[in-house]
């Protein structure tokens, strides 16, 4: 059902650009961004919230009609960047991670969050583990 709002959204001609606009940064990242504090991203993964923002983003601002050739074309990424004027999807989840790692490092000594992040576990980790570990994934945003 949340694909066909989504649809339906984005191609209504009864809605303005800009109240689809306020519809995507209000509805539609909060619901994509969900938890995104504590996520340790690949970069495979990076680039597929991307691809998702500039395809939502494509749809949103249509095609451009070039003025002297006459055809329509595919708006490139930096200008859909310029026509959003937004951080993309990638630093808002850089920023809410920063922020959360300042809550840990304020938090006591007795919360499990802050130990399980300042702790060290006793055994190795398993086979198929994420490549990056949340840790590190703060350390990259610094």
């Amino acid at each position: 059902m949340y694909i066909y709002i989504y649809i339906y959204i984005y191609t209504s001609n009864l809605l303005s650009k800009n109240l689809k606009i306020k519809i995507y940064r209000n509805i539609i990242l909060p619901g994509v961004l969900y938890g995104c504090e504590t996520w340790s991203l690949t970069l495979r993964e990076e680039r597929r919230l991307r691809v998702f923002e500039n395809r939502v983003l494509r749809r949103l601002f249509g095609p451009k009609r070039d003025e002297v050739i006459g055809v329509r074309r595919k708006r490139p990424n930096e200008e859909l960047n310029d026509l959003h004027g937004s951080p993309n999807i990638v630093r808002v989840i850089e920023s809410r991670r920063m922020r959360w790692a300042g809550h840990v490092a304020r938090m006591g000594e007795g919360r499990s969050v802050y130990r399980g992040w300042v702790g060290k576990p006793e055994r190795k980790r398993p086979l198929r583990r994420p490549r990056r570990r949340w840790e590190i994934n703060i350390k990259m945003d610094l």
